[in-house]
């Protein structure tokens, strides 16, 4: 997430790890600086796993940790610090851990790792951001609570029924089983995500409670440590671990310098003291070219930027006059004028990035079309007036005010945009079906399956269904597809669920996103996945 979505890819900041090994001689530690490289961030939110939800402490975690599942270049899962991951039913899925591999303090990583830390992670009371990732494991709701009068009550909430998830048995130090609530052909995946990382016996000063400090010098099992503590915004330290049994990087360390403003990063990209700036600032994208020549580069990125019809705004009930704002907007102008190409038109309701994409799943109610638009919207007795709400923290004004601008001449109606300071006042108003007209969302996904860009922005009750969309044929096909045996019968019944929405139009698609990213002269053999994330593995500084 987002908005940019701060749910799952905002920006913030937290993190233990309770040793670092210096260099030896003099000489050692110059070749080790000298094969070190500079990775622009911003300052992350929190670096615990299972609290860590957006791109910046996903970059450090990257390093830190070494995941039980990654994704190919066709996004498909593979096992990495799993031996194997295994399921008959697709719903107790048995998990081996590979042999031989140790946390950066010497603990040997353990099943109970790995059940402890999404234990902690899924306990309501504990309030991470990434808890919902645990929800199809079984037992989850009775590891939440709610505060029976709100937040401000005076009364405190209950401690829910249970402490640990009884879908979580260890088996053996080697192995333990998940069971689910009910059969996803896609947990393999989901376990790919940043939340599923496991936690040292160090982490906890007590069972289910995080060590004082452990989250400034965080001490994980991939192939990077922590190098002294986290220098909250200014930077982060890490050196390659000695003797590591996976996949062992090129580079000897990085230090992941802490920006808050893209532009001073881009300053420090041009001038080389920056190695890599993952997405180069808008502001910035038409001198890119010359300014760094081919190392100004793009790459698939899984953004799908869209806006969103209130269901309690009575103005866009009429599914006429929602397809007939979409046909008003010329999607490939706004990308080409105001994001330079750096992004380009949607016209599904998927990414590019996952299987079962489909090119223009919207059809002719995503085609650039004003006559037809104005007459739908005649015809239909569409407002005289439109607003489009976003939060003034994205940066997203120009997008907004061009895209009114389109509305304003292909339907002669009034068109407005209004900023809100931060995206969390935006979903106060909605929560309080305050008039806020077009809601301005966006996506960034966390594991690629269809599934994630439809589950949680369109089902009912939807964790980020925020205009309040519902159709049961549509949610039942979601469930269909959670549950089919294998993933190809699960994308049919996603796709299925798909046309759904091009038919209802609960949110208008604008914009897949691409990363724009640039490095300096020092490295070569630079990659930004799907993800946002540098791959550590394969960058190396050019000898």
């Amino acid at each position: 997430m987002f908005g940019n979505r701060p749910w799952k890819m905002a920006v913030g900041a937290t993190a233990i790890a309770l040793f670092a090994a210096g260099c030896g001689g003099g000489s050692e530690e110059a070749d080790s600086a000298s094969n070190s490289i500079v990775i622009g961030i911003a300052e992350p939110q929190h670096l615990i796993p299972s609290n860590t939800t957006e791109s910046g402490g996903a970059q450090v975690l990257a390093a830190l940790f070494y995941p039980l599942i990654d994704f190919d270049a066709e996004n498909k899962p593979f096992e990495v610090a799993a031996e194997s991951v295994t399921s008959d039913d697709n719903k107790v899925w048995t998990v081996k851990l590979k042999p031989g591999f140790t946390f950066h303090n010497g603990e040997q990583v353990v099943a109970d790792n790995y059940i402890d830390a999404w234990n902690y992670g899924a306990y309501g009371p504990n309030a991470q951001g990434a808890s919902y990732f645990y929800e199809r494991i079984e037992g989850y709701a009775d590891l939440q609570s709610k505060d029976p009068d709100g937040e401000e009550g005076p009364q405190k909430a209950p401690e829910p029924k249970a402490k640990t998830l009884t879908g979580l048995k260890k088996i053996d130090d080697s192995t333990f089983t998940v069971t689910l609530s009910a059969p996803f052909a896609g947990w393999k995946s989901v376990m790919g995500y940043t939340a599923f990382h496991p936690l040292p016996k160090a982490a906890f000063s007590a069972p289910g409670k995080i060590a004082d400090g452990f989250e400034d010098a965080i001490i994980g099992n991939g192939p990077f440590k922590m190098k002294g503590t986290w220098q909250h915004d200014s930077k982060i330290e890490v050196e390659k671990v000695q003797g590591f049994k996976g996949e062992v990087p090129k580079i000897d360390g990085v230090t992941f310098k802490i920006y808050q403003d893209a532009k001073a990063e881009y300053a420090d990209l041009v001038a080389g003291n920056d190695d890599v700036q993952t997405q180069i600032p808008i502001e910035s994208l038409a001198s890119a070219p010359g300014d760094l020549g081919e190392r100004f580069k793009k790459s698939p990125a899984s953004t799908f930027q869209f806006v969103g019809f209130p269901t309690f705004d009575k103005s866009f009930s009429n599914v006429n006059v929602r397809k007939a704002l979409s046909m008003a907007v010329n999607r490939k102008e706004i990308t080409d004028q105001i994001f330079l190409g750096s992004q380009t038109p949607a016209a599904s309701f998927v990414s590019p990035a996952v299987a079962g994409y489909r090119e223009n799943t919207c059809g002719a109610s995503c085609e650039y079309n004003p006559t037809e638009a104005k007459k739908l919207w005649t015809e239909n007795n569409g407002p005289a007036k439109v607003q489009i709400t976003y939060n003034a923290d994205g940066g997203h004004k120009a997008w907004v005010d061009a895209m009114c601008n389109q509305i304003k001449q292909a339907l002669q109606i009034d068109c407005t945009g209004v900023g809100e300071p931060k995206f969390a006042d935006l979903l106060t108003k909605v929560e309080k079906k305050q008039p806020v007209g077009l809601i301005r969302l966006g996506w960034v996904m966390d594991y690629p399956l269809m599934e994630n860009y439809l589950g949680p922005l369109y089902a009912t009750g939807g964790s980020s269904n925020y205009y309040g969309y519902s159709n049961p044929a549509f949610d039942n096909l979601v469930k269909e597809g959670s549950a089919a045996k294998t993933t190809e019968e699960a994308v049919a019944k996603w796709q299925a669920a798909e046309d759904i929405l091009a038919k209802d139009m609960p949110v208008i698609p604008l914009r897949f996103g691409q990363n724009n990213f640039g490095h300096s002269e020092k490295v070569t053999n630079v990659e930004v996945d799907i993800f946002t994330k540098v791959n550590l593995y394969k960058i190396e500084v050019k000898k």
